[in-house]
């Protein structure tokens, strides 16, 4: 008997589950079986690996544990608490075009959709906040990584995570990836007793969306092929 050979009819094919995943910023508060969560991992562990060292490590929460650590970090968010940085560097020290056009495109759409004036810093830190709480879901996963990994192994990381993203799309679950997270990394090790041997990468909400959510009609452009890809070809 297969790892797989109890998985439930997927709801989407790949194509389906590549096309619709979105990063969703509202959830409802329909439970998560813990062992569709064991499956969508159990699937993303196939994702491949610089000679199979599959440098990753999940932390999975619901209930009381979630409720409990986004807690603090949400007061500590809210309250501008002092000593907390991110625990490695994500985005560039400066930013150039086109990434910082596309970037001002999403914040402007997100904060029109969900209300915020330009200049309202309270209103943009609160919506920042929601991150906080898995933005509701039911389910959040903290993804960690080795210490002593380099470069290469981080790209591994990205496609373990994004099989994640789509296996969550065959169980007709939605997701959003969170390197927010990473600026209260001290208060994710300590309180998920996190070996310091492992960064904290990112979170990732899992749940069902929350249709009524304005936030989530938010759709993101994508380039045309024909401005990221360069063919050398010939039949």
């Amino acid at each position: 008997m297969t790892p797989f050979s109890d998985l439930p009819p997927a709801r989407c094919d790949v194509f389906e589950a590549m096309r619709s995943r979105r990063s969703v910023r509202a959830f409802s508060s329909r439970p998560v079986e813990r062992r569709v969560v064991e499956q969508i991992l159990e699937l993303a562990a196939r994702a491949p690996s610089g000679t199979n060292i599959q440098p990753w490590r999940v932390w999975a929460l619901s209930g009381r544990p979630l409720r409990d650590l986004t807690a603090r970090i949400t007061a500590a968010h809210a309250a501008d608490e002092p000593g907390h940085a991110e625990e490695y560097p994500y985005y560039p020290d400066q930013w150039v075009d086109p990434y910082l056009t596309r970037r001002r495109t999403l914040g402007r759409e997100l904060y029109r959709l969900v209300g915020i004036a330009k200049g309202d810093t309270e209103a943009m830190k609160r919506q920042h906040g929601r991150n906080y709480s898995f933005f509701g879901a039911p389910v959040g996963l903290f993804i960690t990584i080795d210490r002593a990994m380099n470069t290469g192994s981080w790209f591994d990381l990205g496609t373990f995570l994004q099989s994640i993203l789509l296996a969550a799309r065959g169980f007709g679950l939605h997701s959003c990836p969170q390197q927010s997270f990473s600026q209260y990394h001290k208060i994710i090790h300590q309180d998920l007793g996190i070996p310091g041997d492992q960064v904290i990468a990112c979170g990732v909400a899992l749940g069902y969306e929350d249709e009524t959510a304005p936030e989530n009609r938010l759709e993101t452009e994508r380039e045309p092929l024909s401005a990221f890809a360069t063919f050398n070809w010939t039949e």
